[in-house]
């Protein structure tokens, strides 16, 4: 039976044991977006606190990021009732953007019922996604510049790749130790966050059904990859971190990453910029198939 009304009564935090649940009903639903993966809000836990409601086979999710509560519009076979409970409830206990990261499909979905209501873009949390046949081959002239940093890369190091397991697991451990003293982790906020939500995933690597390769020079681990299956013909990089001492190094794990991806995968979802000036240019650099693009609702227009 529907319920009537929502409430944060109904919702719970997000615990590993479940994952059964989310697996179940993304073979179903498969997420859009990189932030509604699993992987992603178990891992950013402490930074985002995760809530879910799981109601008449709709997922709804909430953060609470101190103190700032933003809905996630119903996940599952679109229901105008349930929507309209989301849209209540946003409006009683949310922020003033109470409701965030609507994808286009949802967005367009919502205009058919209310043709007024306003979206806002949040372009810093597009995702960007990729043919990995592109990124595997870099092929055409759109790719020069990045086969220039790879071609010195690859000639000047002599590399080794290796997928993650369990014999390496601890050199993985260690390596991301001095990724973080590289970019000392510990005086940014995000960055700490990111060194919490890595560390979590690695030491649930094969609960959460990762995968990932290491690049290895003079047998040491310089960069690593992370990576899942996102929905049937797209993968996620969840978290890719390099040595800075190695030019080109990045250029390597992406494309490595990419070889080993397009074996099974038609894209490759490499989440967001963050409005990052740096991060974005990379990412366009790799010239994305398509963005994932994501708006937000006021709370004065609900």
């Amino acid at each position: 039976m529907l319920k009537t009304s929502l409430s944060l009564d109904d919702f719970k935090p997000i615990k590993l044991e479940d994952k059964n649940l989310f697996d179940n009903h993304y073979s179903k639903y498969p997420p859009m977006h990189s932030d509604n993966l699993f992987t992603t809000m178990i891992s950013w836990m402490d930074y985002s606190n995760y809530q879910y409601a799981y109601l008449n086979d709709d997922l709804i999710i909430f953060t609470n990021i101190n103190n700032i509560i933003q809905f996630r519009l119903p996940s599952g076979k679109f229901n105008k009732e349930v929507v309209q409970q989301v849209f209540q409830l946003a409006k009683k206990e949310g922020s003033d953007s109470p409701i965030g990261l609507i994808d286009n499909e949802m967005k367009n979905q919502i205009l058919k019922i209310w043709p007024g209501l306003d979206f806002i873009q949040d372009r810093k949390y597009y995702d960007y996604v990729y043919l990995a046949s592109n990124l595997a081959d870099l092929s055409g002239s759109d790719y020069s510049k990045i086969r220039n940093r790879l071609n010195k890369f690859i000639s000047k190091y002599n590399y080794t790749i290796e997928k993650i397991t369990e014999e390496n697991m601890a050199e993985v451990g260690n390596f991301l130790k001095r990724w973080c003293l590289w970019k000392d982790c510990d005086s940014d906020i995000l960055l700490e966050n990111e060194k919490k939500a890595i560390l979590y995933s690695m030491s649930h690597f094969f609960e959460l059904n990762l995968s990932g390769i290491a690049v290895l020079i003079n047998g040491k681990i310089e960069a690593i990859a992370v990576f899942e299956k996102m929905s049937p013909d797209t993968a996620v990089v969840h978290y890719e971190k390099g040595s800075p001492d190695y030019d080109g190094i990045y250029k390597a794990i992406n494309q490595e990453t990419a070889k080993i991806l397009q074996k099974d995968f038609k894209y490759i979802n490499r989440q967001s910029d963050m409005d990052l000036p740096g991060l974005r240019k990379a990412k366009m650099s790799y010239r994305p198939y398509r963005m994932i693009e994501v708006s937000h609702i006021e709370k004065k227009n609900l």
